[in-house]
C-alpha cells in the first residue's frame, strides 16, 4: 500500500432536501479520506473491481461488481482507497 495517496473525484450529482448523489471516482493511488457517514447511505458500483476498505478494526479488500449495489448505515467511519492499476467508479446516495 502507498504510504500517501491523493484524493479521489467526487462530483455532486443531486442535493436535496431527501438525498445526496455523489459520483465517486478514484484512479489508482486515490482514496476518500477518512470521514464518518451522518445519514445511511447506498453504494452503486459502475465498474467491477477492488477497492480497498480502512475502518478502525483494520483493512479490507472488498470485490464489487457493477450494477450490484450495497448500502451501509448512518455512523459508518472508513477510509475507501484504490490501490489497483484501473480506475475504479461508484454513485453514492446518501439518504438525508
Amino acid at each position: 500500500m502507498p504510504e500517501t495517496r491523493v484524493a479521489a473525484t467526487a462530483t455532486i450529482q443531486i442535493d436535496n432536501e431527501q438525498v445526496r448523489v455523489t459520483e465517486w471516482r478514484f484512479a489508482p493511488g486515490t482514496e476518500t479520506g477518512w470521514h464518518v457517514h451522518p445519514t445511511d447511505y447506498v453504494v452503486v458500483p459502475m465498474t467491477t473491481g477492488e477497492l480497498g476498505l480502512e475502518t478502525t478494526d483494520g483493512v479490507a479488500v472488498n470485490s464489487l461488481q457493477a450494477g450490484v449495489s450495497y448500502t451501509r448505515v448512518a455512523g459508518s467511519e472508513h477510509n475507501v482507497f484504490n490501490d489497483a492499476d484501473s480506475e475504479f467508479v461508484f454513485v453514492e446516495i446518501e439518504l438525508k
